[in-house]
């Protein structure tokens, strides 16, 4: 039986907030979802828009919203992008000084009625995040070292991804896996060999002639 593969299409690309919108527009019943890369130049160097323009994205498309908080203090603000209309809100392992508010930050996605994600980077390791598997709805893994697009995806992501799914089958757990970073039609097969099941690309989909082939390219790998 054919696996389905979903797509996230990372805004990141996108150099003006009006365009960001009319991107995500253009993407409506293409993408499974529109991936809102958050950025506050603390967790990472770079800053990118806030829960006010996720809300207008909101407002103008019916595309589901992925919305990745590469923040710092991430507890401050997820009932802020909750309200914004995140229909998946993935926070970062790394952003947690007191690993007992992650747990803190899952409830208050899950009373505001979203799907909770937990991202790990690259240095991180997966028997880190082993307490989390029964309890999150999405695992991310960083296949680049987060806060730049178009990086070129990391070659050890293919055998941290097969651990991360052989621990899946193994204690027959429900989350989904999802890939960022690097993800393009030339890895997108071995990457859903390997047990992802959500892709987000960036620049392999805004950089294409025919963004609806691309899509549909990782779609089917």
């Amino acid at each position: 039986m054919k696996k389905n593969v979903y797509v996230s299409v990372s805004t990141d690309p996108v150099t003006s907030f009006q365009n960001v919108v009319e991107y995500a527009k253009e993407l409506q019943g293409i993408a499974d979802f529109i991936h809102c890369d958050i950025m506050d130049g603390k967790f990472v160097p770079c800053i990118t828009y806030d829960a006010s323009l996720v809300n207008n994205i909101n407002q103008n498309t019916l595309t589901m919203l992925d919305v990745h908080l590469m923040c710092n203090e991430p507890l401050k603000i997820i009932d802020d992008y909750m309200r914004a209309g995140a229909n998946i809100l993935t926070i970062h392992y790394e952003a947690f000084k007191n690993k007992d508010d992650i747990m803190v930050a899952l409830k208050k996605i899950k009373e505001a009625n979203g799907l909770a994600g937990l991202s790990i980077n690259p240095e991180t390791k997966l028997k880190d995040i082993k307490l989390y598997l029964h309890d999150f709805d999405v695992i991310l893994l960083m296949s680049v070292h987060p806060g730049a697009s178009g990086q070129k995806l990391l070659p050890e992501t293919f055998e941290r991804l097969q651990a991360l799914n052989d621990e899946r089958e193994l204690n027959d757990l429900k989350f989904k896996i999802e890939v960022d970073g690097g993800v393009n039609n030339e890895n997108a097969g071995r990457l859903v060999e390997c047990g992802a099941d959500i892709l987000v690309s960036g620049n392999y989909i805004y950089k294409s002639n025919d963004r609806k082939k691309a899509i549909n390219l990782l779609k089917n790998a």
